[in-house]
């Protein structure tokens, strides 16, 4: 039976793949993988032998079509990122979307998601959140600043290491000096670590310590009302 899973693989520690995930990978016609050398290593690590495929950012509007073709045809596709869920700011959701809507069965499996842990750890408010991924790079982003500083629920965010300095800034400009905030980074990986405080205390941090690896930014909300 025709089916497309959405298969989320660990962010780090390797022993966070599911049994389950395991099975459907090696159970289904075809993987999606975003970069097929990464998750080669992932495939021969858990002795997966299963074909693979790239799909990512670059293709996934011209590969869609024919997808979904073959799942209407009765195979069965297991779609997967670098890292944690499929389309939690990584490609699935056109493919996800066009599967739905021919009607192709869809099943997201539970698994590693990043802000999940980040946001627990924080020790910051999570009974209501926001995800808002990546910041605009350049245009908007001003905008979506200033509608954020006001926003009550936490926040949530992703951001390179590079990027790091220049969105605590920002923070610290829009959103004010002591914003409680948490940087979680590397998780599950052997150099995690979480730093906590104000804005500006975070700030500091990393202008003495130049951040590496992947980062999650959780950011209480505007409480002052």
């Amino acid at each position: 039976m025709s089916k497309l899973y959405i298969v989320p693989t660990p962010i780090g520690n390797l022993e966070d793949m599911t049994f389950r995930a395991i099975n459907v990978l090696k159970e289904v016609d075809l993987i999606l993988a975003e970069d097929t050398r990464t998750s080669g290593k992932l495939m021969r690590h858990f002795d997966i032998g299963t074909p693979m495929q790239s799909h990512h950012m670059h293709n996934e509007h011209k590969t869609v079509e024919g997808l979904v073709r073959r799942l209407m045809h009765g195979e069965t596709i297991a779609l997967i990122s670098d890292a944690g869920t499929p389309a939690i700011s990584d490609p699935g959701f056109l493919l996800t979307r066009a599967c739905i809507e021919q009607g192709v069965d869809v099943e997201c499996l539970p698994g590693a998601t990043a802000f999940v842990p980040a946001l627990v750890n924080s020790g910051l408010p999570n009974d209501k959140f926001v995800f808002e991924g990546f910041l605009p790079v350049k245009k908007g982003r001003q905008t979506r600043l200033k509608l954020l500083a006001e926003e009550t629920r936490t926040m949530i965010f992703y951001e390179s290491p590079h990027k790091l300095l220049k969105t605590l800034a920002h923070f610290t400009e829009y959103f004010g000096e002591e914003r409680q905030l948490s940087v979680s980074r590397e998780i599950s990986k052997l150099h995690e670590e979480t730093i906590r405080g104000t804005a500006k205390e975070v700030l500091r941090h990393y202008e003495a310590k130049p951040p590496k690896g992947e980062i999650v930014i959780v950011v209480t909300g505007n409480n002052k009302k």
